[in-house]
């Protein structure tokens, strides 16, 4: 039984390059962050992994992220799926605007508040756990089942939606998780006992 759960953050997107709120914003990947894809899809190839099913938020880096990923690693025809549950934090009134500027215009505690609180929403946009909240039951009710019936799966997200399931995965508290930052292309690896806690993690570096 496998019972493999492999976490990707998307590749660096343009807006990730220009320091932008992206949200629900749809830029494409650089050039870095189609490398990125690349050498988590290389990472994954040699550590010999063969997935069931892929899955991905609604927003291009994702599934370009996800279509690279398989790709390179000989599986392009596996069942994959795209869904809004797994899209980033939508960040509102903030989205387009540079993090420096945001800054400079409301303070840093204000921004660290919006962007690494649990609970605080930016103006019209989501909390972080707003995220858990459309995350976490598309995780429940579509991804893990087949995880406990054996199944190698794939999921390529955002900092936000995979920080979203890392507080199951990882047991995290809304204190701990607000320090956790997930790099573009970073390739965790969960392997999960019958009873769907976590046996082992793994965290791939290229």
């Amino acid at each position: 039984m496998q019972r493999l759960l492999v976490l990707v953050r998307h590749g660096q997107s343009e807006w990730n390059l220009k320091n932008l709120f992206t949200g629900w914003k749809d830029p494409a990947l650089t050039e870095v962050g189609v490398e990125e894809a690349h050498a988590a899809g290389r990472m994954l190839r040699a550590k010999g992994i063969s997935f069931d099913r892929g899955y991905s938020s609604n927003l291009a880096r994702a599934r370009d992220t996800l279509k690279i990923i398989l790709a390179e690693m000989g599986q392009p025809d596996i069942p994959a799926l795209a869904s809004e549950a797994l899209n980033e934090r939508d960040y509102g009134e903030l989205t387009g605007l540079n993090k420096d500027d945001a800054r400079r215009k409301w303070g840093d505690a204000q921004v660290k508040l919006w962007r690494r609180s649990y609970d605080v929403r930016p103006p019209n946009g989501e909390s972080l756990k707003d995220t858990v909240a459309r995350a976490l039951p598309f995780y429940c009710g579509e991804i893990l089942p087949r995880l406990l019936r054996g199944e190698c799966i794939l999921i390529v997200a955002h900092g936000n939606s995979l920080r979203a399931l890392l507080i199951v995965l990882d047991r995290m508290t809304p204190q701990s998780i607000a320090e956790t930052e997930l790099a573009t292309g970073i390739v965790l690896l969960y392997r999960l006992r019958e009873d769907s806690t976590i046996e082992a993690k793994e965290v791939l570096k290229s």
